[in-house]
């Protein structure tokens, strides 16, 4: 994933699954053989990783949903993280 690519459309990997833990009140990404917890910030980016997004659209909805400013590089940072890390296909 290019570091300057606001056009790419992220979506979860297909081994990877989003799931809310209700008894421990945690967002873990279930990968086979594997489990990450995650916190509230890449739970949310992760969880509009669907494919229909471009990554300036996912920083939008972010910078809207926790009234924040500047997430560019944070969301950036974190997808090229997740992708290296094959939980996001572009």
């Amino acid at each position: 994933m290019d570091n300057s690519d606001l056009t790419a459309t992220p979506r979860l990997a297909t081994k990877a699954m989003l799931k809310h833990d209700r008894v421990r009140d945690v967002e873990l990404l279930l990968l086979p053989e594997r489990v990450v917890l995650l916190n509230k910030s890449g739970a949310a980016i992760l969880g509009l990783c669907d494919g229909s997004r471009t990554v300036r659209q996912l920083v939008d909805q972010l910078e809207r949903d926790f009234e924040a400013t500047d997430l560019v590089n944070d969301v950036m940072m974190f997808l090229q993280d997740a992708h290296g890390r094959g939980w996001v296909v572009t």
